[in-house]
């Protein structure tokens, strides 16, 4: 599969927002100013980029059936599958405790904005949701499996930057009381992903 259409698929038409509603509680939580949102985002490519080609080698030499061949020919019949949640888990929990640091030291502020969800994008499920789709359709190279994170990451970004730059023009606008703050928020999100749908029935 190429490499660029890997990429354009997991930005538009396999958003992880729009299209899975994958990693909606930071999406909503964290979408009041763009500032934050950017913050937010840009440190889910990261784990992304990070974690799904890690889970890619994981998969491919530790855990699916046959994979410690390369420890010898006795090894071949093994099958660690059943552990793949917990090993991708893990290694999830390791990026971001590292993220979480690196943003501490580097950027305060963005750390004391970002709150508990920066150490929640360990639980967040589009991450997770990464790893399992790439386990899911079996990418044939580290690189597509990459490309696909990076997508991911990208679509993510765009999804979680657009609502928040919205959010902040709705503030000065005459929304019903019923409907501010998250109610507005949960249609906008429905007319995005409704919109991102017409990108699913374009061949890349």
């Amino acid at each position: 599969m190429d490499t660029l259409s890997i990429i354009v698929k997991a930005i538009f038409s396999e958003n992880m927002i729009f299209a899975y509603f994958l990693g909606m509680c930071s999406y909503l939580a964290v979408s009041k100013t763009v500032k934050t949102a950017a913050g937010l985002g840009m440190a889910v490519i990261f784990v992304l980029v990070v974690t799904v080609p890690i889970n890619y080698l994981l998969e491919n030499f530790v855990l699916k059936q046959g994979a410690l061949v390369w420890l010898g020919d006795e090894f071949a019949g093994y099958d660690l599958s059943f552990l793949s949640f917990i090993m991708f888990i893990a290694v999830i929990a390791s990026i971001v405790q590292l993220v979480e640091m690196i943003v501490e030291k580097f950027a305060p502020a963005l750390y004391g904005a970002l709150g508990i969800f920066l150490p929640l994008i360990a639980v967040n499920c589009s991450i997770l949701g990464g790893a399992l789709f790439m386990q899911e359709r079996q990418y044939s190279t580290i690189g597509e499996a990459t490309a696909f994170a990076f997508g991911s990451g990208i679509g993510w970004f765009l999804a979680i930057v657009a609502i928040a730059a919205i959010r902040e023009k709705i503030r000065y606008s005459n929304v019903p009381a019923p409907l501010r703050g998250l109610g507005i928020t949960f249609i906008i999100t429905g007319l995005m992903g409704i919109a991102f749908m017409a990108f699913m029935g374009i061949e890349f």
